[in-house]
């Protein structure tokens, strides 16, 4: 018998200093585009080149991540994700870096990113008891949280002192420390009985898609997520121009802003990790996507003398946030039988970043037409209807239901 809080300690101990090191370095990446170009599309091209193979690979990875050994993905994956860092950090100790081998890098490293997220994911209801996911979910957005709140403040800071190769090799020495807290600890597979002999992709593929669409409560609860993220993604791209542009913010307005969000975030995150939470899970996520699309729909009403107002609203929003993604998760994987997550969460990820993609494209032309802060106030008020309809769409609540009788 695995003990699994034990277990938990040493992955998330290998996990935080890997997700902390990511947090610096992304920010410091984001600093440094941001004040080279001043572009909201340079910005948005970074994060498609982030998120977009990620996304089409998703599909594919997830088959394989339920055939393979997750804790060996999860390792290989950090591996190559490390090594894509040392080539761009050598290109910039070599200053000879330019932005479309910052892109280039960026999507080598989501290539990784896509057999990492969805193996740790699955693995989670293969380690612990069925009735402390949410918790568990909690504690994960806490660590998250923290990284968001200590990456950005770190990463502005060394970005001001230290050479952008060095910065990079943190994310390296992060992604060393995590494989080694893999190596020593025992992460199970699905049982055998579970898992058919079958070596055709497309067909596994079909097969992770139907876990989700016979279940009328649970496409339409994907449905509405992948909404929410369309809209949402731009203006994620956003942040750190509506401080530099709207309110003619500083290096340290801008990390400030990723603070109070990952402040927010833990603030969500210890709630529900720390005291069982008997709320409805589906209400919760709901209420999470009004929340959140009324502090982004305010924030675009904000003057440009309305900086501390914007403050306010991002830790609201990150609160909003880290209690989403805790309840959205435990429903996946207490609604799909384990030999399937790895495909349910990678197909998630793909069918909700793609349509975002064509977001994101349009990222500059909205800044740039109607400004940053009308694309806030647009976008906010289309995720706040969504949160509203969902309560009336019968399937969603039916699969609350069903959540409580469990």
């Amino acid at each position: 018998m695995i003990d699994w809080k034990k277990t938990f300690v040493i992955i998330w101990s290998g996990q935080l200093l890997s997700i902390l090191s990511s947090s610096i370095v992304g920010f410091a990446i984001v600093l440094w585009l941001s004040f080279e170009t001043r572009s909201a599309e340079v910005l948005a091209f970074s994060t498609i080149a982030a998120l977009l193979p990620q996304s089409l690979l998703g599909p594919i990875a997830g088959v394989y991540v339920d055939r393979w050994k997750r804790k060996r993905v999860m390792i290989l994956s950090d591996s190559f994700i490390a090594f894509c860092t040392i080539i761009l950090a050598a290109l910039f100790y070599l200053d000879v870096a330019e932005i479309w081998q910052i892109y280039l890098l960026l999507a080598m490293r989501s290539i990784g990113s896509a057999f990492h997220s969805p193996a740790m994911q699955a693995s989670i209801p293969l380690i612990a008891p069925k009735e402390e996911l949410v918790r568990i979910s909690g504690i994960n957005q806490m660590i998250q949280s923290l990284c968001n709140i200590a990456g950005p403040a770190l990463g502005a800071l060394l970005i001001t002192w230290m050479d952008m190769s060095f910065i990079l090799m943190l994310d390296v020495v992060g992604a060393i420390i995590a494989c080694l807290g893999l190596l020593l600890v025992v992460i199970p597979d699905p049982p055998k009985e579970e898992i058919q002999e079958k070596r055709q992709v497309f067909r596994e593929m079909i097969e992770g898609i139907r876990e989700v669409t016979q279940k009328k409560g649970l496409k339409w609860l994907f449905i509405f997520s992948i909404l929410c993220t369309f809209f949402l993604m731009p203006v994620g791209v956003l942040f750190p121009l509506m401080t530099l542009n709207h309110f003619s913010g500083t290096a340290f307005q801008m990390s400030l802003i990723e603070v109070v969000w990952g402040s927010g975030m833990l603030i969500g995150g210890m709630a529900l990790g720390l005291k069982k939470v008997k709320w409805n899970k589906i209400v919760l996520i709901n209420l999470s996507y009004i929340i959140l699309g009324l502090s982004f729909a305010f924030s675009g009403l904000l003057p440009k003398e309305g900086y501390a107002g914007f403050v306010v609203l991002t830790t609201i929003g990150g609160i909003a946030s880290s209690i989403y993604f805790s309840m959205f998760n435990t429903v996946i994987q207490t609604n799909i039988k384990p030999s399937a997550l790895g495909r349910v969460f990678s197909m998630f990820m793909s069918v909700s970043i793609l349509p975002s993609m064509i977001g994101l494209l349009s990222t500059g032309f909205l800044a740039d037409s109607i400004g940053i802060a009308s694309t806030f106030l647009i976008c906010g008020i289309v995720v706040t209807l969504a949160g509203v309809i969902s309560f009336g769409v019968p399937s969603i609540m039916l699969l609350s239901k069903e959540d409580n009788e469990r």
